[in-house]
C-alpha cells in the first residue's frame, strides 16, 4: 500500500510511518522558492489532505538551510500584461500555497535552520509546531529591497501579533533562534544538529498519541476563531464534539479505562 505522491523536481518527498517528509530542494539557491516549487508543494499537500493515514507533514530545507524566500530570477516577463502579469500570479500562487498548507488536516512541523527569509517566514508561520536551531536567522528583508512582503504579512501578524510584525517588516532586521522563540515564531530552540533531530522525533511521537480525526477537527476549529461568528462557531464545535465521541472518542475512552493504547497509536 505505497502512497503515490505527485512527481516533483524541486522537492524531495518521502512517506514513513504516517509522516510525510517534504524537503525544499534547491540548495544552490538556499532553497528559494520558484513557481515550480510552489506548485509542487500545492499538489503534494493537496494529494494527502483526505488521507488520515498521513498524520504529520514535516517541512524542511536541503543542506541545512530552510528557505531564503521567493526566487524571481528565472521568471519570464516577455509578453506580460495587466491581465496576466507573471509576477502577480507568482505572488498570489505563493499565497494560495501557504493558505493551503495552513489548513492541512495533518499536523505541520517545520524544521528551521540556516536562513528563514521572506516567504520562508510565511511557511514557518503556518506550521503547527516549529523547531529552530539557535543560530537560525529570521528576517523579512523585502522592504530593504523596495518590495512589499505581500502574501506573508497577514500570516506573520496572525503568528506574532501586530506590534512585533511592525518592527520586523518596517526595519527589515534579522533575529535569531532565541528571539524568534520569545516572539512566538517558533516553539522549540535547539543547540545543535543532534538536538534538532531528537526534538523532531519527540514531537512526532507526541503527535502520534493524538487521534488523527480529532486533531484534524481541532485544527479546523481553532483556525476559524475570529473568522466565524462566536456563537455559530461554538454550535459547530459542539457538533465536532458529539461526532468525535461516537467515533475516535469511543475507542480512546475504552483504551483509557482498559489501561491500553488506543488503536491509532502504533
Amino acid at each position: 500500500n505505497i502512497m503515490k505522491l505527485p512527481h516533483c523536481q524541486e522537492l524531495i518527498t518521502k512517506v514513513s510511518k504516517g509522516v510525510l517528509y517534504i524537503t525544499l530542494n534547491r540548495p544552490h539557491k538556499k532553497n528559494a522558492m520558484n513557481l515550480a516549487l510552489v506548485n509542487e508543494l500545492i499538489s503534494v499537500v493537496d494529494c494527502v489532505k483526505d488521507k488520515r493515514s498521513i498524520r504529520v507533514i514535516v517541512i524542511r530545507g536541503a543542506e541545512n538551510n530552510f528557505c531564503s524566500g521567493g526566487d524571481i530570477s528565472g521568471m519570464n516577463f516577455d509578453g506580460a500584461s495587466e491581465t496576466h502579469d507573471p509576477m502577480w500570479l507568482f505572488n498570489r500562487t505563493f499565497g494560495k500555497m501557504i493558505t493551503l498548507v495552513n489548513s492541512a488536516p495533518q499536523v505541520v512541523v517545520t524544521v528551521l535552520e540556516g536562513v528563514v527569509l521572506g516567504g520562508g517566514i510565511g511557511l514557518a508561520c503556518i506550521s503547527d509546531v516549529a523547531i529552530a536551531d539557535i543560530n537560525t536567522k529570521f528576517a523579512m528583508p523585502e522592504t530593504r529591497l523596495g518590495i512589499v512582503p505581500a502574501q506573508i504579512a497577514p500570516f506573520v501578524v496572525s503568528r506574532i501579533g501586530l506590534m512585533q510584525t511592525r518592527r520586523l517588516t518596517l526595519l527589515g532586521e534579522s533575529i535569531y533562534g532565541e528571539e524568534a522563540k520569545a516572539l512566538g515564531f517558533v516553539h522549540y530552540v535547539t543547540q545543535n544538529q543532534d538536538e534538532l533531530e531528537t526534538q523532531l522525533k519527540n514531537v512526532i511521537v507526541k503527535i502520534m498519541l493524538c487521534a488523527p480525526e480529532a486533531n484534524a477537527l481541532t485544527k479546523k476549529l481553532i483556525l476559524q476563531v475570529g473568522l466565524v461568528e462566536h456563537e455559530q462557531l461554538l454550535d459547530e464545535a459542539a457538533s465536532y464534539f458529539c461526532n468525535s465521541l461516537k467515533n475516535e472518542g469511543k475507542e480512546g475512552t475504552a483504551a483509557f479505562l482498559e489501561k491500553r493504547s488506543a488503536s491509532w497509536i502504533n
